[in-house]
């Protein structure tokens, strides 16, 4: 939580309806005390992407830093960013806008026109391009990987139930905010797509190997990121909501780009929810102590250490 206090008696406004703002008179001055840390729980359809990230509330993400060593959390304040791998085009992203916010494709993206840059003019035209556009404060993508984004948004519009989760009324990308009730830490969710009128969650992935989407499952704990969104929901709509994965391959298979609609099996759904509050407990607990760890055990391979009997 971070303060900034300038004394005197207290009131308190809300600021933006997300922050509780206390402040305070003093002789001609103005003092006042910034909470950031107390979001008023809710759910919120005007925080953009860069400040729900940068702002207050356990994510899924942090979790699974918890998960592995809590100190990743403490490393990744500090941390430095590397801005220019940032400024490459993140298909991922890209796919959801398309899929899920169409109207805001044009906005955020463009793509380029086909240029031969085997020619002289060819490669001057690009750079013409690439210069109008430097300033527009939009993502740019060749026309190949435009060409190939739009394939694979009508493969997914292709699949009737993927179809239907894509036009179906509702909220996309808004934030969720409840205080959890075991150990009253703030927690946070921001869906791809709430439906309105049924209560239902949608997760848009990007994966390259439709097969593997099964240990991806275990390796990016996609079954902790169900028990969570699901909290999340009934959290702060009072009801219990399903949650659904929406696949989409960026790799080619006999000439179409594979889509999937999943729901999680049962005991995945248990597991991940049991995971999910052991990580939070963990969480809680780090925050209580201020003790984050920071040294971890590592072994060799199971292939490895089995070879060992031979020794």
């Amino acid at each position: 939580m971070k303060e900034i206090q300038l004394s005197g008696c207290n009131e308190r406004i809300m600021l933006a309806n997300h922050l509780e703002v206390s402040f305070t008179w003093v002789g001609l001055g103005l003092g006042m005390i910034i909470r950031t840390a107390e979001m008023t729980p809710g759910i919120y359809f005007d925080i953009s992407n860069e400040d729900y990230h940068a702002g207050d509330g356990v994510s899924k993400s942090q979790l699974d830093m918890v998960a592995l060593s809590p100190a990743l959390l403490q490393w990744q304040k500090s941390a430095p960013v590397d801005t220019e791998k940032l400024k490459a085009l993140d298909m991922g992203t890209a796919l959801h806008c398309l899929l899920l916010e169409p109207e805001e494709f044009d906005k955020r993206f463009i793509v380029a026109p086909q240029f031969n840059l085997r020619t002289n003019q060819g490669k001057a035209d690009q750079e013409a391009f690439l210069k109008d556009v430097e300033n527009m404060g939009m993502t740019v993508m060749d026309a190949e990987q435009g060409r190939k984004l739009k394939l694979m948004r009508d493969s997914a519009m292709a699949h009737p139930a993927a179809r239907w989760l894509l036009e179906a009324e509702g909220f996309c990308e808004a934030s969720h905010y409840w205080t959890d009730p075991e150990t009253g830490e703030l927690c946070r969710i921001r869906p791809d797509k709430r439906l309105k009128n049924h209560p239902v969650l949608l997760d848009v992935k990007k994966v390259a190997d439709m097969e593997r989407f099964s240990r991806h499952i275990e390796e990016f704990r996609y079954h902790v990121q169900d028990a969570m969104y699901r909290e999340g929901a009934q959290q702060t709509t009072g009801d219990p909501h399903g949650f659904f994965f929406l696949a989409v391959s960026e790799t080619i298979d006999c000439g179409r780009y594979p889509v999937r609609v999943f729901e999680l099996d049962a005991q995945d759904v248990d597991t991940g929810h049991a995971l999910y509050r052991r990580d939070l407990n963990t969480y809680h607990q780090c925050r209580e102590t201020g003790d984050w760890g920071g040294f971890e055990v590592i072994k060799r391979p199971e292939w490895a250490r089995k070879q060992d009997m031979y020794v």
